[in-house]
């Protein structure tokens, strides 16, 4: 499997000089953590008297304290944020007690301590050999609640960068969720929400699924807009889960769309793990992402940076035995440009990030990323996902 990098929420302080001009570059670029879970079974509290923008409105809570809060009825319908105002219940997860001490992975805290040093080296790494820094912003996919990204940013290697965090609990019937963290020095956050994407299955019942989480702010000084996401997977087949990505795609560019219409001149990342590639409909056709610049117009105004990737044969990981790149990065096209240097932010360099130590060396997954879990052993290792990267710049002018 090759090498590749991808675009994702993350930046940087980077100065250098290219052509006699000081430039100032940032990296944005999203890792898929797999299964980041604690230790501590839980369930998700939602209580419907907060204002659903408050994160406390649905939070991961400890099984032991549930008993400690009050609740209003066992709730039997759908699961909707919409629906839950002025309740107060209880959401059972099914893999609650899946990442345990006792369970068969025997997920305990030296195990757990690993895992986090692990992700937090990887996301160290994300674009230093371009800014010389942490990410600024960073997509994380597969979280269980904010107290594991809590201990991540936490981790030596993330510490000194001072990570704030974007996160909603979704309903996701694992449990998992998605989120941002973002250097607060490089990024100030001035609105973050989510957007519900509502599936069905062959038969017209509900399913489950990760938000996309939004994060509108100030990078460097310059509005920006990312959304992070983690679409329905593939699983029972890839056409017959196509309807669900499909529909995930219109969700996400009906919400990009209203930003720039509200925000006109405002610069979006789009990232995170399709479970799609590049030149599938739900990306071509339902979120209309070109993959060369010569296409971008007002009626295509995002560009997919995988495209050109995915065609020379990269890939993020391998799904059924097969090479995929389904973690990409699409940006506005205001953040392409022909000239290698601008006033404002532009992409710089796009790319999967996959060195040695990521990949597995033997075996029947030689090649592949050295993910965490063979069944309910841990092996010590990262990720079944290499993580993809983006670098804007721009000219430094000092002041």
């Amino acid at each position: 499997m090759k090498k590749y990098l991808i675009v994702t929420a993350i930046f940087c302080f980077g100065f250098t000089f290219s052509q006699q001009k000081q430039v100032k570059r940032a990296a944005v670029g999203f890792l898929n953590v797999e299964n980041l879970w604690d230790t501590i079974p839980s369930a998700d509290y939602i209580n419907g008297t907060l204002a659903v923008s408050n994160p406390a409105f649905h939070r991961s809570i400890p099984l032991d304290s549930l008993k400690l809060l009050e609740t209003t009825e066992d709730y039997k319908g759908e699961w909707s944020d919409d629906l839950l105002i002025g309740k107060k219940v209880i959401r059972k997860q099914i893999l609650a007690d899946d990442f345990t001490a006792n369970s068969p992975k025997r997920w305990g805290t030296k195990f757990y301590n690993q895992k986090l040093a692990n992700e937090a080296k990887v996301i160290s790494e994300l674009g230093r050999q371009y800014t010389n820094d942490n990410p600024a912003i960073c997509g994380l996919i597969e979280v269980e609640n904010r107290q594991v990204i809590e201990d991540l940013i936490k981790q030596p290697a993330l510490a000194k960068s001072n990570y704030g965090i974007v996160h909603f609990n979704s309903y996701d019937a694992r449990g998992i969720d998605v989120a941002i963290i973002y250097q607060k020095g490089r990024f100030s956050v001035l609105h973050s929400y989510k957007k519900e994407i509502k599936i069905f299955d062959e038969d017209g019942k509900r399913e489950y699924t990760r938000d996309i989480v939004v994060a509108i702010g100030l990078l460097d000084g310059e509005k920006v807009g990312i959304f992070m996401n983690h679409w329905p997977s593939r699983r029972g087949g890839e056409a017959i889960s196509q309807a669900k990505r499909n529909a995930a795609a219109t969700v996400l560019k009906n919400e990009m769309d209203k930003v720039v219409s509200e925000s006109p001149g405002i610069k979006l990342f789009s990232m995170g793990d399709y479970n799609d590639d590049p030149v599938s409909p739900s990306l071509k056709k339902y979120l209309s992402a070109v993959g060369d610049p010569s296409e971008l117009s007002d009626k295509y105004p995002y560009y997919n940076l995988m495209y050109k990737l995915y065609k020379a044969g990269v890939a993020s990981l391998a799904y059924r035995d097969a090479p995929n790149l389904f973690d990409q990065i699409i940006v506005s096209k205001n953040l392409y440009s022909a000239e290698k240097i601008t006033p404002t932010y532009s992409i710089y360099k796009a790319e999967i990030y996959a060195p040695s130590y990521l990949v597995n060396k033997e075996g029947q997954w030689k090649g592949y990323p050295l993910r965490s879990w063979d069944g309910d052993r841990f092996t010590g290792g990262y990720s079944d996902h290499f993580p993809a990267v983006s670098v804007v710049q721009k000219e430094y002018i000092k002041k």
